[in-house]
């Protein structure tokens, strides 16, 4: 066992570690300046963070040196650096490449590739030698997602005076899936040292349990793992959005008569159908499209009934996958409006950009229908904040069953999205849900995401820790 590691003078009772800091660099005259990130981990940590001495551990998202330690809005930031070699391999390759598109029930073929394991291996020991150091003495680390699998078990090998939590923002696959990758065991080890694993489904929580049991040699129950003299506690925390924050944006005047101008410019007698999706293979926008289009094609709607509105998000653009992806969007895109369009009105608009919370909350309320379509997917927020913003409860919500927000959004139209025929069907009958019906679906939704928003979620989970 490597020996215990005394903690600096500037240790934190809590301490974040994510592949990304809270914080992103902005241009600014003269010099650039730290800004917070947007997000709803960032919303949900930040005042329990600024309550108590913290520290975030993360990538600042440049390759190279990494800044010194600063101080940005009573949370201190501790930089990690990574080289131009070791994003391309621990991130691009192994994070993206292979752990990506396995957790996501497979939907491209995964990579495994041992020259991107080794540089996992390395940096996520270089996260956790920076978290054991600027940690307390009996205190908590809280690590995020699958860049960084190993780190709680390194910690606990350096420090096992401290409390340790992880949490998987994506999906977590069954076994059938997960045994093929060759270095499964060495995953679910470095998971099994933290105190609580939490995850977004109770499935994902029962996959990792079984795994477990079948590959470590830990014993028990979900609820109550028992491995190398420790109780291990595996379950689901699903996590939720700043409700209140996307209520405000959605009432104030300056949303809504931005609301009121997208709706005149797509056509004030028009239904408003709208995704908003990063632009990734998992999110299944070429089968919505698909869908949309055989819609038209039936003839049970037309050009002047309704628009598509696409926003996606840009995505990892250096990988070359990812290039091919927006060029078939974009080319079924232009097909779909070639077919249908006319001089001043084309049946899809698509936006490849990165859109203010602001616009986007104007696009929700202007939207008669959300798609929410994915393949697989972790929990999708982008389906609770089309919900956080129909404060009218007006609106139809369209939910891919394989969400981890479809557990919790039960009562809006859950689709399979592998389904073509099924999906179509799902959009021609939300575009005529009356409103009677629309208000039946989305008063429970919205109960639902006051009561369990992100703060919610960050406290149960550490609740959970301190146990």
């Amino acid at each position: 066992m490597t020996a215990l590691r005394t903690p600096v003078k500037e240790s934190s009772q809590i301490v974040i570690v994510s592949n990304r800091l809270p914080v992103h660099r902005v241009k600014r005259s003269p010099e650039d300046v730290w800004e917070i990130s947007p997000g709803g981990l960032v919303s949900a940590l930040t005042p329990v963070l600024q309550s108590k001495p913290s520290t975030w551990v993360g990538w600042a998202g440049v390759a190279g040196k990494a800044p010194a330690p600063f101080e940005h809005e009573g949370i201190r930031n501790h930089p990690v650096a990574l080289s131009k070699k070791d994003v391309e391999a621990f991130y691009e390759g192994f994070s993206n490449r292979t752990l990506w598109p396995l957790y996501h029930d497979a939907v491209r073929p995964p990579e495994y590739r041992r020259r991107w394991w080794w540089p996992y291996v390395k940096i996520n020991r270089r996260f956790a030698e920076i978290a054991v150091e600027v940690v307390a003495q009996k205190g908590t680390v809280w690590v995020h997602d699958y860049h960084l699998q190993l780190v709680p078990a390194m910690i606990r090998e350096m420090r096992p005076d401290v409390r340790i939590g992880f949490f998987m923002h994506i999906p977590f696959p069954p076994q059938e899936l997960f045994v093929q990758l060759p270095w499964r065991r060495r995953i679910l080890e470095g998971l099994l040292g933290a105190d609580v694993v939490g995850f977004q489904t109770r499935l994902g929580a029962q996959n990792f349990a079984r795994l477990a049991r079948r590959f470590t040699n830990a014993t028990g129950s979900r609820e109550n793992l028992q491995y190398e003299g420790r109780r291990i506690v595996s379950e689901a925390f699903p996590i939720s959005i700043d409700v209140e924050r996307f209520e405000k944006l959605a009432q104030s005047p300056e949303i809504t008569s931005r609301s009121r101008e997208f709706r005149t410019k797509l056509g004030a007698d028009r239904k408003i159908i709208l995704g908003v999706d990063r632009l990734d293979y998992t999110k299944g926008i070429d089968i919505r499209l698909r869908a949309y289009q055989e819609l038209l094609r039936s003839g049970k709607t037309n050009l002047n009934d309704c628009v598509l509105v696409q926003v996606a998000t840009p995505s990892r653009q250096r990988v070359a996958e990812y290039r091919e992806l927006r060029s078939h969007i974009e080319q079924f895109v232009g097909e779909i409006n070639g077919e249908f369009g006319e001089l001043g009105r084309t049946p899809v608009h698509y936006l490849h950009r990165n859109l203010p919370a602001e616009e986007l909350a104007a696009l929700y309320l202007a939207a008669d229908v959300m798609l929410v379509t994915p393949l697989r997917d972790g929990m999708n927020l982008v389906a609770k904040e089309y919900v956080a913003c129909r404060t009218d409860d007006s609106g139809t919500l369209v939910l891919s069953e394989f969400t981890g927000s479809a557990e919790e959004l039960s009562s809006a139209l859950l689709v399979n999205p592998h389904d073509l025929d099924g999906l179509e069907a799902a959009i021609d009958t939300a575009l005529h849900l009356p409103i009677e019906e629309q208000h039946r679906r989305m008063r429970p939704l919205r109960r639902l995401i006051k009561r369990h928003d992100v703060f919610y979620w960050a406290d149960m989970f550490l609740k959970a820790l301190k146990r």
